[in-house]
């Protein structure tokens, strides 16, 4: 599978074409993150790594910098429902991730 297309992602986003689920909604309030932040994240952040595999939709992992904290946002794109799906969104671990928040470390 092709990875997702980024500008129909970002159009989607400004649409509100979100579709949270109530586990990713659990997870944010368990983190301390707002949908506000995975927003900002999914608009303006660098897109790290795309999962082409990911059914049934293609996924990405984001990366931005919300009030200067790293922030990962998971996301999958629907390109015919023209839908976001958020799955999952933390802060990146410095126990997993290289100092760039880019680069996973190797095991």
């Amino acid at each position: 599978m092709k990875p997702l297309n980024l500008d129909l992602l970002r159009a989607a986003v400004k649409d509100e074409r979100i579709q949270w689920r109530k586990h990713v909604l659990q997870k944010l309030a368990e983190r301390g993150l707002q949908q506000d932040a995975v927003r900002e994240v999914l608009l303006s952040g660098e897109r790290i790594h795309d999962y082409t595999e990911d059914r049934p939709f293609p996924s990405a992992l984001f990366l931005a910098y919300i009030a200067a904290k790293p922030l990962h946002v998971v996301a999958a794109f629907d390109e015919i429902d023209k839908q976001v799906f958020v799955i999952t969104a933390y802060e990146p671990s410095l126990d997993v991730f290289e100092s760039d928040y880019r680069t996973r470390k190797k095991s």
